[in-house]
């Protein structure tokens, strides 16, 4: 079994000394409440921090030596935020610098260079998940040929690395409502004659993956077809709402509105059409809301929404169910995402730390005894 984290880019931090703060304010306790001798972190890294420490083993074998000492262990970062991912407002802002910029490539090769030297032994190859180009608008023949060479131009590092190494260090693409490669079709589609699948994949997000109405196994088949591999997947769960034009759902819909991130909406119609919304204030408005909803709010694993809505929790553990049919049990790197604990209705200004540290440890527990089948998380 490939190792369970959670995204630490539900914790702030822009510099080292914010980011060793996090691993004694959260991820210490999270590891000794859910019971485990190690515990998988997928770091965020900004980008700035990426690039000090690219610059530095001797910060690099500090870092290490920080999360050896607690018990924590990496095998993946989340290199999709670039920066100010808890900014008063986000929205757009996540999507940039986009892969036909230099700093992107730039901050994604830190990023490597990080992880490198972070990976547990133990570790067969290390992930790097990433954004799936850019927001779709403005997009042109020529951005396809830019980040065509840039994801070229980070293979021929990523190839060294591992010759360098003996294991890769793998990017996994991860599609996105509203985005140039906005469901799984289109990232395969456009990765598959582009690049090399020794060190480029994808990242299945599952409430991306169930925002987009799209079938998990079916999903996974397709990616297989082109000869691509999953190299990460990120366990999250969309919000469901089978009714949204009822008086109910739209009063608890409101409580998610929030003006931080983006909540991007799909609704499918009854002869299978997606209409879209890029944002769940203007879902509200303009939705026919005939049919149901799923709305890219990441919610808690563990915790159903209050009726009248619900989790896309099914998408999910159908997802890891069809990873694990294709290929003989090893899953590739699987990471908690769940974000949104801060803007969350209820969490919302209230609960502090020890809401959020028993809320992780939960998530945690759950997938290791709904996803892996037990009674742990490592």
């Amino acid at each position: 079994m490939m190792p369970l984290s959670y995204c630490t880019n539900v914790h702030p931090a822009e510099d080292l000394a914010g980011v060793l703060a996090q691993l004694d304010r959260y991820a210490e306790p999270i590891r000794r409440l859910v019971g485990v001798d190690v515990l998988g972190l997928g770091m965020w890294l900004p980008a700035t921090l990426a690039g000090e420490l690219a610059a530095s083993h001797g910060l690099r074998t500090k870092l290490r030596a920080e999360l050896d000492a607690r018990g924590l262990e990496v095998y993946t970062l989340n290199a999709f935020p670039y920066g100010g991912f808890h900014d008063d407002v986000v929205k757009h802002s996540v999507y940039r610098p986009e892969w036909t910029d230099e700093r992107r490539l730039t901050y994604t090769i830190d990023c490597a260079t990080v992880l490198a030297d972070l990976l547990p032994d133990s570790a067969a190859y290390g992930s790097i998940s990433t954004l799936p180009l850019a927001w779709r608008t403005p997009w042109t023949p020529a951005d396809d040929d830019a980040s065509t060479a840039a994801l070229t131009a980070l293979t021929g590092v990523l190839d060294a690395m591992a010759t360098r190494d003996g294991r890769p260090i793998r990017l996994a693409v991860e599609p996105e409502p509203g985005c140039v490669l906005d469901t799984v079709t289109d990232a395969v589609r456009w990765l598959a004659p582009r690049v090399d699948p020794r060190y480029v994949g994808l990242c299945l997000d599952t409430c991306h993956l169930a925002v987009s109405f799209a079938d998990p196994a079916a999903a996974v088949a397709e990616i297989r077809r082109a000869g691509l591999d999953v190299v990460k997947v990120q366990a999250s769960a969309a919000l469901q709402v089978d009714e949204p034009n009822s008086g109910p759902a739209r009063l608890a819909l409101a409580d998610f509105t929030e003006p931080r991130y983006l909540h991007q909406v799909r609704e499918r119609t009854a002869d299978g059409v997606v209409l879209a919304a890029d944002d769940l204030p203007q879902a509200l408005a303009e939705l026919p809301a005939r049919d149901a909803w799923r709305v890219h709010f990441h919610v808690p694993l563990h915790a159903r929404p209050a009726a009248p809505l619900s989790a896309t929790t099914d998408v999910l553990r159908a997802a890891i169910a069809s990873l694990r049919s294709t290929v003989d049990g090893t899953l590739p790197h699987v990471e908690v995402e769940t974000y949104t604990w801060s803007v969350l209705p209820e969490t919302a200004g209230n609960g502090g730390d020890t809401a959020l540290i028993r809320g992780i440890a939960a998530e945690l527990r759950w997938a290791g005894a709904n996803l892996f089948e037990l009674g742990g998380v490592r």
